[in-house]
Protein backbone atom coordinates (compact mmCIF):
# COMPACT_ATOMS: atom_id res chain seq x y z
CA UNK A 1 0.00 0.00 0.00
CA UNK A 2 1.64 3.34 -0.74
CA UNK A 3 0.47 6.31 1.96
CA UNK A 4 0.53 10.17 1.21
CA UNK A 5 0.36 12.34 4.28
CA UNK A 6 -0.46 16.27 3.09
CA UNK A 7 -2.06 18.78 4.74
CA UNK A 8 1.34 20.06 6.42
CA UNK A 9 2.72 24.32 6.36
CA UNK A 10 4.00 27.16 7.99
CA UNK A 11 1.81 28.22 10.92
CA UNK A 12 1.44 30.50 14.17
CA UNK A 13 1.23 29.22 17.36
CA UNK A 14 -1.78 28.75 19.08
CA UNK A 15 -3.33 27.90 14.91
CA UNK A 16 -4.46 24.88 14.00
CA UNK A 17 -4.29 22.45 11.27
CA UNK A 18 -5.63 19.11 10.21
CA UNK A 19 -3.19 16.46 8.47
CA UNK A 20 -4.45 14.39 5.63
CA UNK A 21 -3.19 10.27 4.90
CA UNK A 22 -4.44 8.56 1.97
CA UNK A 23 -3.21 5.38 0.50
CA UNK A 24 -3.87 3.59 -2.30
CA UNK A 25 -3.04 -0.44 -3.48
CA UNK A 26 -3.58 -3.18 -0.65
CA UNK A 27 -6.36 -1.96 1.60
CA UNK A 28 -5.35 -1.13 5.27
CA UNK A 29 -9.27 -0.82 7.00
CA UNK A 30 -8.33 -4.04 9.21
CA UNK A 31 -5.00 -2.07 10.46
CA UNK A 32 -4.31 0.14 13.02
CA UNK A 33 -2.87 3.33 11.71
CA UNK A 34 -0.77 6.29 13.15
CA UNK A 35 0.94 9.57 12.97
CA UNK A 36 4.11 9.98 13.54
CA UNK A 37 7.09 12.79 13.66
CA UNK A 38 10.73 13.73 13.25
CA UNK A 39 12.04 17.30 13.89
CA UNK A 40 15.33 18.17 12.77
CA UNK A 41 18.20 16.27 14.53
CA UNK A 42 15.77 13.93 16.75
CA UNK A 43 14.63 10.67 16.33
CA UNK A 44 11.16 9.79 15.15
CA UNK A 45 8.43 9.88 18.02
CA UNK A 46 5.10 8.77 18.04
CA UNK A 47 2.01 11.25 18.04
CA UNK A 48 -0.88 9.27 17.77
CA UNK A 49 -2.72 5.85 16.82
CA UNK A 50 -5.94 4.32 16.00
CA UNK A 51 -7.31 0.99 16.08
CA UNK A 52 -8.87 -0.72 12.86
CA UNK A 53 -12.20 0.12 13.78
CA UNK A 54 -11.55 4.06 15.00
CA UNK A 55 -11.46 2.57 18.76
CA UNK A 56 -9.37 3.50 21.28
CA UNK A 57 -7.58 6.18 20.41
CA UNK A 58 -3.67 6.65 21.71
CA UNK A 59 -1.84 10.04 21.88
CA UNK A 60 1.51 10.77 22.98
CA UNK A 61 1.71 12.52 26.42
CA UNK A 62 3.29 16.27 24.31
CA UNK A 63 -0.41 16.31 22.09
CA UNK A 64 -2.91 15.24 24.23
CA UNK A 65 -6.00 17.33 24.51
CA UNK A 66 -4.48 19.45 21.35
CA UNK A 67 -4.59 16.61 18.80
CA UNK A 68 -7.45 14.20 17.57
CA UNK A 69 -6.87 11.51 15.23
CA UNK A 70 -9.74 9.78 13.26
CA UNK A 71 -10.13 7.35 10.43
CA UNK A 72 -12.26 8.26 7.29
CA UNK A 73 -15.43 6.85 5.56
CA UNK A 74 -13.25 6.08 2.94
CA UNK A 75 -10.63 3.18 2.92
CA UNK A 76 -6.98 4.22 3.52
CA UNK A 77 -7.81 7.24 4.83
CA UNK A 78 -6.90 9.01 8.50
CA UNK A 79 -7.01 12.78 9.52
CA UNK A 80 -5.27 14.19 12.38
CA UNK A 81 -6.92 17.43 14.16
CA UNK A 82 -4.34 19.71 15.22
CA UNK A 83 -5.20 22.44 17.68
CA UNK A 84 -3.36 24.95 19.38
CA UNK A 85 0.26 23.90 17.84
CA UNK A 86 3.08 25.04 19.49
CA UNK A 87 6.57 25.79 18.28
CA UNK A 88 7.82 22.46 19.46
CA UNK A 89 5.03 20.72 17.19
CA UNK A 90 7.81 21.53 14.75
CA UNK A 91 8.60 18.63 12.85
CA UNK A 92 7.86 16.34 9.54
CA UNK A 93 4.77 14.03 9.78
CA UNK A 94 4.39 10.90 8.76
CA UNK A 95 1.35 8.29 8.74
CA UNK A 96 1.58 4.46 8.15
CA UNK A 97 -0.29 1.64 8.69
CA UNK A 98 0.24 -1.08 11.45
CA UNK A 99 1.02 -4.95 10.66
CA UNK A 100 -1.83 -5.52 13.49
CA UNK A 101 -5.25 -4.24 13.86
CA UNK A 102 -4.49 -2.39 17.71
CA UNK A 103 -3.49 1.01 18.18
CA UNK A 104 0.41 0.62 18.60
CA UNK A 105 2.32 3.74 19.91
CA UNK A 106 6.40 1.94 18.70
CA UNK A 107 7.68 2.86 15.08
CA UNK A 108 8.64 -1.57 15.11
CA UNK A 109 5.11 -2.70 15.29
CA UNK A 110 4.54 -0.46 11.39
CA UNK A 111 5.14 -1.90 8.06
CA UNK A 112 4.04 0.58 5.74
CA UNK A 113 5.29 4.47 5.93
CA UNK A 114 3.75 7.43 3.73
CA UNK A 115 6.17 10.60 2.69
CA UNK A 116 6.02 13.13 4.92
CA UNK A 117 4.31 16.71 5.20
CA UNK A 118 5.87 19.37 6.79
CA UNK A 119 4.20 21.08 9.87
CA UNK A 120 6.44 24.53 11.17
CA UNK A 121 5.40 26.40 13.75
CA UNK A 122 6.75 29.65 14.30
CA UNK A 123 6.09 31.70 18.01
Amino acid sequence: VQLQASGGGLVQAGDSLRLSCAGSGRTVTNNGMGWFRQAPGKVREFVASISWNGGTPRYAESVEGRFTISRGYAANTMYLQMNNLKPEDTAVYYCAAARGAAASTTTSSYHYWGQGTEVTVSS
